[in-house]
């Protein structure tokens, strides 16, 4: 496969190799490249007339509009303590993780049990 790969190059090099020389002889004109031309054109493409209109304003509002309802986090309120004290760390990770824990709601003992009953065979 290496082989393929390696004639796949040398393939390349030559057509560009035989292009350089014949725009050296002068049988061949070389490309030219006008940037600046190429950018003025392009910006005609860059957007549709119908996105600079309200109907296409709202397209583009219905077509990213999220399709579900995304809830609000709930803030947790923290003060900052400067004394340096590791217990008041402690305490100030418990009251978060307590907060995280006790919004999740739809995780319960039961649902989990629940689960577990589903995915035995035959049930």
């Amino acid at each position: 496969m290496s082989e393929a790969v390696n004639n796949a190059s040398t393939s390349e090099n030559y057509d560009a190799q035989q292009t350089v020389e014949e725009i050296q002889e002068g049988d061949r004109k070389a490309p030219t490249a006008n940037v600046e031309a190429d950018y003025e054109a392009s910006k005609q493409f860059s957007t549709s007339p119908i996105d600079s209109t309200e109907a296409g304003a709202a397209a583009a509002e219905a077509a990213t509009a999220p399709n579900f309802a995304i809830p609000k986090p709930d803030e947790t309120a923290s003060t900052l303590d400067s004394t340096g004290n590791p217990d008041a760390y402690k305490d100030m990770a418990k009251d978060v993780g307590s907060s995280v824990s006790g919004s999740t709601g739809a995780s319960t003992d039961d649902l989990y049990q629940k689960a577990l009953e589903k995915g035995k065979p035959g049930a």
